[in-house]
């Protein structure tokens, strides 16, 4: 988890643009608590909090490509950033560093704002492009990252947490009512909404572009459903192969998620899904896997038995976190 903030001023009217950008950025320093950075030229300033992840020494952000044309300020990951690189290798470019970072700019240069395409991961991006003056944020497909707006005297704010937001001169924390009566109902304001009004959550799967020609929204991507005549067809097939795909693809979204340059753990609940994830991953882990969890002093909730039988069954270092009027450690 990293924090990335900015914003997109035509007509520089944010005063003090390196302190704003300096207060944003540390208002997320809980996100990002290895490195913090920050890019400012004219009216458009990225900044990153940043948590190391993959490459511990050159990952830092904002990162360019080879002439500093474009420009990145990225939280999340890009699983396949290996199988990426090597293409944009194979085409002449140059990298200097092994994050999956600088994947994103480099995929920028060959398809523009449409890059977002090639990326299987969860993040929550933004590409200044100094050349065509143009600001890209996008987010991925199932909202795992998130990634919050608004506009201020003409300037495009933006940050992944609203918090930061806050710190713009001009940005107030004004509730929207009718985001309030969409949590009564649904538990959440349903995005472009968010609980303060004149501020946006960019949704899942969407991009936002920002340029001299203005802003545009618009999905890059929406999930796709089977035909009537394809959904008659798949009902033919055979159980035992549709269980051998699925266990493919849970294999290979597993692995692919297993890369990175420190210790990777797993939150192991004792219900189906978080099991089974935990034993793919001890099957591809070759040390004792960190497991936790949260208990609960309420037997209405907790399900401490059952992540204590998977921890038993997988062997797994566990620690969790019992949770009632107050909160204390548990082994």
């Amino acid at each position: 988890m990293c924090g990335i903030a900015g914003f997109y001023d035509r007509r520089q009217q944010v005063d003090a643009p390196e302190e704003v950008l300096r207060r944003m950025v540390a208002v997320l320093g809980h996100r990002g608590p290895d490195a913090q950075g920050t890019y400012i030229e004219g009216g458009t300033a990225l900044g990153h909090a940043r948590l190391s992840i993959i490459d511990l020494d050159t990952g830092d952000q904002p990162m360019s490509n080879e002439d500093g044309s474009v420009l990145v300020t990225f939280n999340g990951e890009i699983f396949n950033y290996v199988e990426l690189r090597e293409a944009l290798i194979a085409r002449g470019h140059a990298f200097h560093t092994h994050s999956d970072t600088e994947t994103i700019v480099h995929q920028y240069e060959e398809d523009g704002p449409d890059c977002v395409q090639a990326f299987n991961g969860d993040f929550a991006y933004a590409v200044w492009d100094r050349r065509r003056n143009r600001l890209t944020l996008a987010r991925d497909r199932m909202g795992v990252r998130p990634l919050y707006y608004t506009f201020v005297g003409g300037a495009l704010v933006f940050a992944s947490e609203i918090k930061a937001l806050f710190e713009v001169p001009g940005v107030e924390a004004e509730i929207d009512p009718l985001a309030l009566d969409q949590t009564f109902t649904f538990w959440f304001p349903l995005a472009p909404r968010t609980p303060f009004r004149n501020i946006h959550e960019l949704p899942p799967g969407h991009l936002l572009v920002a340029g001299d020609s203005g802003v545009t929204v618009k999905p890059y991507w929406q999930l796709s459903y089977l035909s009537r005549e394809e959904d008659r067809a798949a009902e033919g097939r055979d159980e035992e192969e549709i269980a051998e795909e699925l266990r493919a693809l849970l294999i290979d979204s597993t692995r692919i998620r297993l890369r990175a340059d420190v210790p990777v753990g797993a939150y192991l609940s004792g219900g189906f899904d978080s099991s089974l994830t935990t034993a793919l991953i001890r099957q591809f882990s070759s040390n004792r896997l960190r497991t936790f969890s949260v208990g609960f002093e309420s037997t209405e909730f907790d399900e401490t038995a059952y992540h204590r039988e998977m921890v038993r069954a997988l062997v797994t270092d566990h620690s969790s976190v019992v949770c009632g009027g107050e909160v204390s450690a548990a082994s």
